[in-house]
């Protein structure tokens, strides 16, 4: 049996839809309800938030995991990055108030103070353009920092910038996009190598020629390989 770790949340519906054209498992958000753990036809479902993904694929919990660009860039791992799976697409931006005077980096102060969920993928940026920076970590919504003073600026994931432009809020820098990713269990694919090819040879086939495969371990963050 195939173990795969998939996220609860906005890439739930990609990954199920995903799984269904390859004729793995067809079963949608519905039928799953609250449950965790699926066995189906020879396929494990485990059920995670999105964060939890690489933890699970790294420490052999799960075969194969879907998860997005942007939890990578937290959480480097073990694992194999394969495919791009083209779904979930979002951008990882830079924004300031717009009434604040900052404009691209060639703009901003000596020490950028920043809120984020994603402190790595934004001090590899900003190591990147040269800019000292001052994280603050949050894990609520980011877009109230800049408002009421606690920073200068926010680094977030947008789809289609309405929650930014509804907080007022202006882009000024693209740290990097995201969409779902494949990856593997490096013992998994040495010790189950000829299941896992069958599976990702489905999945390569229900995506097409236009989905590159990316086949590298861990993941760069933004400024590194896509």
């Amino acid at each position: 049996m195939i173990t795969v770790a998939i996220p609860t949340g906005t890439l739930l519906e990609g990954s199920l839809d995903l799984l269904r054209r390859t004729g793995a498992l067809d079963l949608g958000a519905e039928e799953i309800g609250r449950r965790l753990l699926v066995e189906r036809g020879g396929l494990r479902l485990v059920l995670v938030k999105p964060a939890d993904v690489p933890a699970y694929v790294d420490h052999g919990s799960a075969d194969l995991g879907i998860v997005g660009k942007d939890q990578l860039w937290e959480s480097p791992g073990d694992h194999y990055e394969l495919l791009d799976l083209g779904f979930g697409g979002c951008t990882l931006v830079v924004a300031v108030p717009e009434s604040s005077p900052l404009q691209g980096p060639e703009t901003w102060p000596p020490a950028l103070r920043v809120a984020t969920k994603y402190p790595r993928a934004t001090a590899e940026f900003m190591a990147g353009v040269g800019q000292n920076v001052e994280i603050v970590r949050l894990h609520g919504s980011v877009e109230l920092a800049p408002q009421v003073g606690l920073v200068d600026a926010i680094v977030d994931l947008t789809q289609t910038g309405r929650t930014l432009r509804e907080n007022h809020l202006r882009v000024v820098a693209v740290v990097g996009s995201s969409t779902a990713r494949l990856i593997a269990n490096q013992a998994s694919l040495k010790t189950r190598a000829e299941a896992l090819q069958g599976l990702m040879g489905r999945i390569r086939a229900s995506l097409g020629e236009a989905s590159p495969s990316l086949g590298g371990r861990g993941a760069a963050a933004p400024g590194g390989r896509p």
